[in-house]
């Protein structure tokens, strides 16, 4: 418990706004829905046959998956806000409509007689006495959709879109149960806040609800709302989940602020490779750091035979700029690649050093992910280039240090610059056959933008050839293990190198 407090205090800047544009996610999903399914709900009242499809076509839309269509929106809509709210304003529609229709069905049609015989018309039934007693219905199906769009909510985070599922993707990436408890817990007693407001509202007047729905809009549209504090230029940069590129990006952040008037709106954690590549090319961000093989086997789709540093970055500086007119600045020393490791204990055991140490072994238990495990410059490289057969054991990347560290594998492939490496005690073998190409990060940014501020280029070079394998380790294990801010890891590191 200690240390779910203490991880929520170091992460407590952050959760306020991951809190906040879930919020503005789930009641703008919700609003939409409402606006759709009750004016629906109401037309097909009257015809029988029109109801059973759409109620027929709503509820197929609840199965299916919600990564399946995240997917099949982002081609059409792309990455962020907008496709995460479509996808649930889909899910949500099926609830409000059933319950909306059930509940005006279900008024005993002695009342519209009576009231017809008083000379209402339909439109004076329906505001007078059929939406009050359907009411009740309307609520319900309401309160359904929000708790079912809140917890949906989360997987908002996979595409950019931002949310409390972003400290659920950062806990599985870094392998840390106190932020997916944040993440989870978060969303959880949200949505029973939602639905105790909702609850309230069920026995409340019509207009006492409409009332409460349009004080909701206005403090929603309220949230979105953004002072202008000065007339500085500003820059949005991101970074992909983990505390390397959160780190990485807030030392952009203080050298470009520091040696310019540009002023620089942070992204952390804000998605995967493709997305932050996505949202680059859609100017959703000015800049991310990428690496220098990712480029050239994710983006470009070309192998990368060399395992010379500066020739694959050449290569993808080259390629990219061909290929989206894109500028890929000098990168940094260290590298992120694939290695394998071991107990630092089991390697002196076995006198392990290199990868080629690992042919003296009988049949050890390795610990690979799925791509690895199918990859040329993976397990497939490992039997080619040195011949070596381990007994393969597939697994999540997060689940692998703990299956090392427990003893249930003996080997791992890992990232070079994974802050587990120190915390688990763990050594790295040398690749001395040279298979895994180098990863090498440097900040990617648009032509057009380098063109407009010319300056950051010689700014963000400052960290050419800076920070090593060991210290960018070093890095990660302050801010994923000694829970040490982020920004505060990056400032330390450019004051002692004298960057500041």
């Amino acid at each position: 418990m200690n240390h779910l407090i203490s991880t929520f205090q170091s992460q407590q800047s952050q959760f306020w706004q991951e809190l906040l544009q879930h919020i503005q996610i789930s009641l703008m999903a919700l609003f939409i829905a409402i606006l759709i399914a009750i004016p629906v709900a109401l037309l097909i009242r009257r015809l029988p046959k029109a109801a059973e499809w759409v109620l027929q076509i709503t509820g197929i839309f609840q199965t299916i998956p919600s990564l399946a269509l995240l997917g099949l929106l982002i081609p059409i809509i792309g990455i962020g806000p907008l496709p995460a709210i479509v996808a649930l304003v889909v899910y949500a529609l099926f609830p409000i409509i059933q319950n909306t229709y059930t509940g005006l069905k279900q008024i005993d049609p002695s009342l519209t007689e009576a009231a017809t015989a008083f000379g209402m018309n339909r439109r004076e039934r329906l505001m007078k006495y059929e939406l009050v007693l359907a009411m009740p219905f309307i609520m319900a199906g309401i309160r359904t959709s929000a708790v079912m769009i809140i917890g949906t909510a989360t997987l908002a985070a996979l595409i950019g879109a931002g949310g409390l599922g972003n400290f659920i993707l950062l806990g599985i990436n870094s392998n840390d149960v106190n932020l997916i408890l944040i993440g989870a817990i978060s969303s959880a007693i949200l949505a029973i806040a939602f639905s105790y407001v909702l609850h309230l509202l069920e026995k409340a007047k019509i207009k006492t609800i409409l009332i409460s729905f349009f004080i909701g809009l206005l403090v929603l549209g309220g949230s979105y709302y953004q002072p202008q504090t000065n007339n500085h230029p500003q820059i949005t940069i991101g970074g992909k989940l983990g505390s390397e590129p959160t780190i990485l990006i807030n030392m952009y952040k203080e050298l470009i602020e520091k040696d310019s008037n540009i002023r620089v709106n942070l992204k952390s954690n804000f998605g995967d490779t493709t997305f932050c590549y996505n949202a680059l090319k859609a100017d959703k961000i000015d800049i991310y750091p990428e690496y220098t093989g990712t480029i050239l086997t994710t983006f470009v789709k070309a192998p990368t035979t060399s395992t010379d540093a500066n020739t694959v970055y050449e290569n993808a500086r080259d390629d990219i700029k061909k290929l989206d007119n894109l500028v890929y600045l000098e990168p940094m020393k260290f590298q992120d690649t694939y290695a394998l490791a071991v107990k630092s204990n089991y390697a002196k055991a076995n006198q392990l050093n290199n990868i080629s140490d690992l042919s003296t072994l009988n049949n050890p238990i390795a610990g690979f992910d799925l791509e690895f495990a199918n990859r040329s410059d993976g397990y497939k490289g490992l039997q080619s280039k040195y011949g070596l057969t381990f007994n393969v054991k597939t697994m999540q990347t997060s689940l692998i240090y703990n299956a090392l560290n427990s003893g249930a594998v003996q080997i791992a492939q890992v990232y070079s610059t994974d802050s587990q490496i120190k915390q688990y005690d763990l050594k790295v073998l040398k690749d001395d056959k040279h298979l895994f190409p180098p990863y090498q990060a440097a900040p990617l940014l648009s032509e057009k933008l380098l063109k407009k501020y010319p300056e950051l280029k010689t700014i963000l070079n400052k960290l050419a050839g800076k920070i090593t394998d060991q210290e960018m380790v070093e890095m990660n294990y302050e801010v994923n293990v000694e829970q040490k801010n982020a920004a505060d890891v990056a400032h330390e590191f450019l004051v002692k190198n004298n960057l500041l």
